[in-house]
């Protein structure tokens, strides 16, 4: 009897799948004794546990609804609840038809790429960026334009040249991604002025923005910028947020806000997906908000976080190499560092041996680059850990440059 090969049988898609770079550094990472600076996770220790628990109270008011099939754009209370949170930074209140409430925001990222882009169609996006945006549009078959960031987010001066030059190839691009507020992975924020920019070129084009914005509650010093989505008067702007940096990312929910003919196309694509995010998870997330406990939590995580920003600020201050380059973020989860002749892939093998772990650079180039870069994330680990790991990852880049 021979054995059943399934190569035969998966599709282009299938065949084509790269697994999350991320994900496959997790085996080497949960070592006992290593100090992770990788995983993009918030710190479990500051989770609003008993206020949330205080919040499954919905599940006796109104149990029969909670519990039945939901509508798939979303469960009502919720989507009330955040067109009037976010209405100061949106410029309104956004109609029930204008959002969908998602399976986390990668959801909305895939729902969004479904509805837009065809196989061989292109989406422009920061260089460096999301791994796990260029995972999803990757399998939704799109192809990458690269624009170069700055301490400044995006150098929006170059689109139009990046524009033309893809188009004159016979390149089309669907639209832009940017993560607007403390990038993943190089913690910088685009400007007011490129954000202006940004618009300006989308519309000289006719191209849709995607705006991704997971981290801009958590700023830990200076004032908010205004959304591009504020800024938008013709409908091309499409906003995704989520509660997974600012409540718990086991809660799975999210929220996307566009104009309404895109949603209404993404929520049928979903239909076929899932037929809805979890009406019981959506449910605490509303009753948690409703009560006031979102509004109250803010300020304590966000000094949490601004602590463990501080710390591994200093930690690096006191320990690496002065040839290390790097920005401190005003806010979200990530340093970006840049040490020059190291092959940061190589340099990671030298750190877990040390017991410390970080993602190397490559994991966030679309189209190639970043080997001398590499992403550290400060939530997750303690102050002494911050330091430890800190004085560890010296000593690995020590290893590397003899």
């Amino acid at each position: 009897m021979s054995d059943f090969s399934p190569e035969t049988m998966f599709s282009e898609l299938a065949l084509n799948m790269k697994p999350s770079p991320i994900r496959e550094l997790m085996p080497m990472i949960k070592r006992v004794g290593m100090i992770s600076f990788a995983g993009g996770n918030p710190d479990p220790k500051i989770f609003p546990i008993a206020k949330f628990y205080e919040s499954s109270s919905v599940l006796r008011k109104n149990g029969e609804e909670i519990l039945q099939y939901g509508a798939t754009d979303g469960y009502e209370p919720l989507k009330t609840f955040i067109a009037r949170w976010m209405a100061p930074r949106m410029g309104r209140e956004t109609k029930p038809e204008e959002m969908l409430i998602t399976s986390g925001s990668q959801q909305g990222m895939d729902l969004l790429c479904a509805a837009l882009v065809n196989p061989g169609e292109y989406i422009l996006v920061e260089d460096p960026t999301y791994p796990g945006a260029i995972h999803t549009m990757r399998n939704r078959g799109a192809g990458f334009i690269t624009a170069p960031c700055d301490k400044d987010g995006m150098i929006a001066d170059k689109l139009p040249g990046l524009i033309e030059e893809a188009r004159s190839s016979g390149k089309k691009i669907k639209f832009i991604y940017s993560i607007v507020n403390f990038q993943n992975p190089a913690g910088c924020t685009l400007s007011t002025e490129r954000r202006k920019k940004l618009l300006d070129t989308a519309r000289k084009y006719d191209l849709i923005i995607f705006e991704d914005d997971p981290y801009g509650h958590l700023r830990y010093e200076g004032g908010h910028l205004p959304t591009i989505f504020s800024m938008d008067t013709d409908g091309r702007v499409i906003y995704a947020c989520s509660f997974s940096k600012i409540l718990a990312p086991g809660a799975r929910v999210a929220w996307i806000v566009g104009q309404k003919d895109i949603i209404r196309k993404m929520v049928m694509v979903k239909q076929g997906v899932d037929l809805c995010t979890s009406v019981v998870a959506q449910a605490l997330v509303a009753e948690y908000c409703e009560n006031g406990h979102l509004d109250g939590f803010l300020p304590k995580i966000v000094s949490h976080y601004r602590g463990k920003r501080d710390g591994m600020a200093e930690a690096f201050r006191r320990y690496l190499p002065k040839n290390v380059e790097y920005e401190v973020p005003q806010g979200g989860f990530f340093f970006w560092l840049r040490i020059p002749g190291v092959d940061t892939q190589k340099l990671f093998l030298k750190a877990v041996d040390r017991g410390v772990a970080f993602v190397h650079g490559r994991a966030f180039y679309a189209n190639g680059g970043g080997d001398d870069c590499l992403r550290t994330c400060f939530t997750f680990a303690g102050a002494d850990d911050l330091q430890e790991g800190a004085r560890r990852l010296r000593d690995a880049i020590d290893d590397a440059a003899r």
